[in-house]
């Protein structure tokens, strides 16, 4: 895709449609945004549309650049097969990059991805209000939707990038489609003002059709912002509505949060996640796939998947949990025999070939590569985390306690026993959302990130046969040698922009 954003936003009303059982419009045709919205459910197909780019990233990429660019998971090096450089240079923060910016892949396709969802939706809310609709809440439930996808893909472009263009306006014409790299405060601005007239349309989770976005989810979004921004009382109060607003509740047994390939998705602990649906109409997922560790036969994949026509896997595994985040767990806690379980890839060449995987994901389904798991975005038990902890930052101990150890009971854990109570959240945070992304992102806002992956890149280096290394190989000698807080800019989006 060699036009990069220039397309991305001239095609944004070329929208195709997609048929999850939350997302039932299915395309009539491909038509210009000037003869397509003319009624109600065009503009149902476009929000459909809206959501589509977020399989792809949670399936393809945000794993990579939130998770394994952290100190919870790392490769599985398979010297038979060579090296995947795009993906190790992230986990090893290794990222090539000059004049601000980098060619690595799966920068470029993450970037493009956000202004996906940022382009359609900007379609929809330019395009509107010159439409009549008899039902005015249908109208407010897809503007809302618009807002907040809007939001959320200028929110992971802000926290991965800092300055990028912001886009408002459908792009007419290849002159339009650069511009400036905006200020980070302006960015967070319109995330705000987004975020908050989705709050305002939204319906709440209950009467609201699965899958789609809620003003439950909205406040959660709008509070993260806040927690990023450091502005512990606005995030408190944002949480507390989602709190008392009765459509969220911890679920007993931390094993049955996530979804089943065909089943248990959009549950009472579900703020919002992403729709995958397994079989042949290309809403699969094919994740689980991408954090086993390689090579392994049929008969190994088919004891974690149970498909009835299991395929050898080669090439080099992905987001293997790290001895790091297997340490972090306390002893008693249920979350890790929930998140983590062992494989033996009898082909390795790493010692006896026994790997950790990332279990949680890990479900039962028909056929081999192909999935439904739904991808966890936003979870009730990080609201209650997030309120903990602004709670605390604002002197209020005893009450933040109270939301920590809701946490921690339901994983078996007894209540907080004392200490530093913001690393104890910091520390809750790390095991309960292990492997949802959140960890990278965690560590930059906390002012922890570049200490910590000092030091873990120091213990990969110093004992490269812990962190899945086979005897006699160890990281490449530029490995940790680029730890930024913000990644550069696509390469690709340059060359087709003076401003960056």
């Amino acid at each position: 895709m060699k036009k990069g954003i220039i397309l991305t936003l001239l095609v944004g009303a070329m929208l195709t449609g997609c048929k999850d059982d939350f997302l039932e419009i299915v395309p009539e045709t491909s038509l210009s945004s000037a003869t397509f919205f003319t009624k109600p459910a065009d503009f149902q197909q476009a929000i459909n549309a809206a959501y589509v780019p977020l399989r792809s990233i949670a399936n393809d990429r945000a794993w990579l650049l939130a998770e394994m660019h952290s100190d919870n998971t790392y490769y599985a090096r398979n010297p038979n097969f060579g090296a995947t450089e795009q993906q190790e240079d992230l986990a090893d923060f290794a990222l090539p990059e000059a004049n601000g910016v980098t060619s690595n892949t799966h920068v470029l396709n993450q970037y493009r991805l956000d202004y996906q969802i940022i382009a359609r939706t900007n379609q929809i809310l330019a395009t509107i209000d010159e439409v009549e609709f008899t039902d005015e809440a249908l109208k407010n439930n897809i503007t809302g939707q618009a807002h907040f996808l809007r939001a959320y893909a200028y929110f992971e472009l802000v926290r991965y990038f800092g300055s990028v263009p912001l886009h408002l306006v459908p792009v007419p014409n290849r002159q339009e489609a650069a511009l400036p790299l905006a200020p980070t405060e302006d960015i967070y601005a319109q995330i705000i003002e987004d975020a908050s007239a989705a709050i305002g349309m939204l319906p709440v989770k209950s009467v609201q059709e699965p899958g789609r976005a809620t003003s439950g989810a909205a406040r959660t979004l709008l509070a993260d912002v806040y927690m990023v921004q450091e502005k512990w009382a606005e995030a408190e109060e944002q949480l507390r509505e989602v709190v008392n607003s009765g459509e969220y509740a911890l679920i007993p047994n931390y094993e049955d949060v996530f979804s089943n390939s065909t089943g248990n998705k959009n549950n009472i602990e579900s703020v919002f996640e992403v729709q995958f649906m397994e079989g042949s109409a290309g809403l699969n997922g094919n994740f689980l796939y991408s954090f086993l560790p390689r090579p392994m036969s049929a008969a190994e994949l088919v004891t974690i998947t149970g498909t009835s026509n299991p395929q050898p896997l080669s090439g080099e595994g992905n987001n293997i949990p790290t001895p790091d985040i297997i340490a972090a767990y306390e002893e008693g806690d249920e979350r890790k025999d929930a998140s983590i379980g062992y494989i033996t890839a009898s082909g390795s060449s790493w010692e006896d070939g026994v790997y950790p995987y990332i279990k949680k994901y890990a479900k039962t389904h028909a056929l081999n590569g192909n999935h439904g798991m739904n991808w966890p975005i936003y979870r009730y038990s990080e609201v209650l985390l997030l309120l903990a902890e602004a709670l605390a930052e604002q002197g209020e101990e005893a009450e933040a306690a109270e939301y920590l150890n809701m946490v921690r009971n339901r994983a078996g854990l007894d209540d907080y026993s004392g200490g530093d109570l913001l690393e104890a959240i910091y520390h809750e945070r790390r095991v309960e959302l292990a492997f949802e992304n959140k960890r990278w992102f965690d560590l930059v806002r906390t002012g922890r990130a570049v200490d910590v992956i000092t030091a873990y890149g120091a213990r990969i280096k110093a004992n490269p046969q812990d962190y899945y290394y086979p005897a006699g190989f160890e990281p490449r000698g530029h490995a940790f040698s680029n730890i930024s807080l913000l990644y550069p800019l696509p390469a690709d989006e340059g060359a087709l922009s003076p401003y960056f």
